[in-house]
């Protein structure tokens, strides 16, 4: 039921195309819509008889207030419409970040020696671009084959400036360039290479295959079986290739799909990039958040999708029938420059992509579910945990902290992040102590706490400015009792238990200053801190293994004479550590730079010269 004040100012709401904006009870911006007459679509918000999904029932319970905007035209509104959008960033639109920004493959056919390029914008400088390439497809695994398979310069030199300047580099060695720093193809020859490049891009495969063929036998013809050979090879490579797209349409024509599928509160939307009538990728997008319905949800993804610097095709389709096909065509217009068809195909050959595109979708709304079902697991145990540690508050943020060291040498911590149950990785990190702490655990916990929540932090790593909820030591009390000395002696007011481990050094439970708490092992909390417990232990672990071994690699090779810092950083990037140093045999070791024959044969002979005694 509306309130007095949405009822006042539903009543004079005009007939006129406009954006309104729906507020909560603190004045943020939670929706933001269009509409062709703002009486009629407003209002049917309130009525009780508009048939709601649940999403839209939730973001009205929350409505308690509302503002418009009158626009002159619904071209307008829909501009207006995203733009606010990307403003306001309202809790049930549909937000698209703008930093997506996929990679094409560029042509510079416009240059007397074209070049193969990598890039990510679009610009207006006469160059052919093929893409965008989305997650899927290996864009980077393609462009190296495109220029291993015809042969085109993969060094940045300019030609013909630097034509003669240099000798060949390695690719001409291993017969994947043709070296026109040599000047061994002229401007014509090598533009053709570019436009066969560009051909097979466009979908003309056989095209590009037809003219190689015909080379292949011109070639064995006048006797030349090395180019025939070469020539054969690169067949068979256009061909594997070719083979990787998925050819989805008989029509040529470049289009993207937009499928949505809903389900339990769950929406995603599938797009599908048609490139001359081949799959080259798909992407999905969680959409969960929309409360409009299914086109609203499509036409506001569309018309914020195309805001970024996207490749707008000839045609796109759409899953659901939106409100104005026609306006979409004309916003798009704007954007592109050219016209561009949207339709809601229902039947024939555009339809089964649709479907195929649905298809896909559906299946991203299961995975979606298996998802939040671990998710709410994952927040159930946290639950779980809070209440068995009588916690005031439930932990969004748990850190863990762990000291590993052989005898109090190469003394090391590690510091592990859950958020929101899950370990978050990128928040991980290693502390290295100070060798005169030695073999005192709480000493060196005080230590690589004040640093974490100090020192680290005045050194600007983004990472440690959000404190923990909470607080797991991986040891008993004596490592609790560390803990709280030094956030005490910090003036930090933060929870710290400490994981114990049973005689088979699994996890136990968890101890405070009131003694042990039993977890039960069957329940989510006992597996929640068991991770966390072996997360931190093997962070800090793997992290004392490479110190000691690098330590101990050094020791063993400066006994050996002739091994300074220089060849002996070598020595162990090549080998990756000593014990492959000393399985190596002479040949294997001559092979590193600045290790002559002599000295390999003293390396090897330092540890196996008992041995080789005979």
């Amino acid at each position: 039921m509306a309130s007095e004040q949405i009822e006042e100012k539903l009543k004079k709401l005009p007939d006129c195309p406009g954006v309104y904006q729906m507020k909560d009870k603190n004045g943020a911006i939670i929706y933001i819509g269009k509409a062709k007459v703002l009486k009629n679509r407003v209002r049917q918000y309130f009525h009780s008889s508009a048939g709601h999904n649940v999403k839209t029932q939730l973001m009205v319970s929350h409505i308690d207030d509302l503002d418009y905007i009158i626009c002159d035209s619904e071209m307008e509104a829909l501009v207006l419409e995203s733009n606010l959008i990307k403003e306001y960033k309202p809790k049930y639109n549909i937000l698209l970040k703008d930093d997506k920004h996929y990679p094409y493959i560029k042509l510079t056919l416009n240059e007397d020696y074209p070049r193969i390029l990598y890039v990510r914008r679009i610009e207006n400088d006469g160059a052919r671009y093929f893409g965008p390439y989305p997650a899927g497809f290996s864009v980077r695994e393609t462009f190296d084959l495109l220029k291993n398979i015809f042969r085109i310069a993969h060094c940045k030199k300019q030609f013909p400036r630097d034509i003669g300047k240099e000798r060949p580099c390695i690719y001409y060695s291993m017969g994947r360039c043709m070296a026109p720093c040599q000047g061994n193809v002229s401007s014509e020859e090598y533009k053709k290479l570019f436009l066969s490049i560009a051909a097979f891009m466009e979908g003309k495969d056989q095209e590009v295959i037809d003219g190689l063929t015909d080379e292949m036998y011109k070639a064995s013809e006048n006797l030349e079986f090395e180019m025939a050979a070469a020539l054969r090879d690169r067949i068979q490579s256009v061909k594997a290739l070719s083979q990787r797209q998925k050819v989805i349409s008989d029509n040529d024509a470049d289009m993207d799909v937009f499928a949505l599928a809903a389900e339990d509160g769950l929406s995603c939307v599938e797009v599908f990039y048609i490139r001359h009538g081949k799959l080259i990728g798909r992407d999905s997008f969680d959409v969960s958040n929309s409360a409009s319905d299914s086109g609203e949800t499509l036409e506001s993804f569309v018309t914020q999708y195309y805001r970024g610097e996207y490749y707008i095709p000839k045609m796109i389709l759409l899953s659901h029938e939106i409100e104005d096909e026609r306006m979409l065509e004309q916003y798009i217009f704007e954007l592109r420059g050219k016209r561009t068809q949207v339709r809601t195909p229902q039947r024939g050959a555009n339809k089964r992509i649709v479907d195929m595109a649905l298809e896909n979708a559906s299946k991203n709304i299961m995975n979606m579910k298996t998802e939040k079902v671990k998710e709410q697991l994952r927040a159930g145990a946290v639950i779980e945990l809070a209440q068995a540690l009588c916690l005031e508050v439930v932990p969004d943020r748990i850190e863990s902290y762990d000291i590993s060291h052989t005898s109090g040498a190469d003394s090391v911590a590690s510091m592990v992040v859950f958020v929101n149950g899950r370990p978050a990785r990128s928040e991980y990190r290693h502390f290295k102590l100070d060798p005169d702490i030695g073999n005192n655990d709480a000493a060196s916990m005080r230590h690589v706490l004040n640093r974490r929540f100090t020192h680290e932090k005045r050194k600007g790593d983004g990472h440690f400015a959000q404190l923990p909820d909470l607080i797991l030591m991986d040891g008993g009390i004596g490592q609790v009792h560390a803990a709280q000395e030094a956030l005490d002696e910090l003036g930090l007011d933060i929870p710290v238990f400490g994981l114990v481990k049973n005689d088979k050094h699994r996890s136990r439970g968890v101890v405070g200053d009131f003694g042990e708490i039993t977890l039960p092992p069957q329940g989510s909390a006992f597996r929640l801190t068991a991770q966390v417990q072996d997360e931190v232990h093997r962070f800090a672990i793997e992290y004392h293994r490479k110190l000691r071994n690098k330590h101990i690699a050094e020791s063993e090779l400066d006994r050996i004479h002739g091994i300074g810092k220089a060849r002996k950083a070598e020595l162990i990037r090549q080998f990756k550590g000593i014990n492959n140093i000393k399985k190596a045999d002479p040949a294997d070791l001559c092979r590193v730079k600045g290790i002559s024959r002599p000295l390999a044969e003293a390396i090897y002979a330092h540890f196996h010269g008992e041995n080789d005694q005979t």
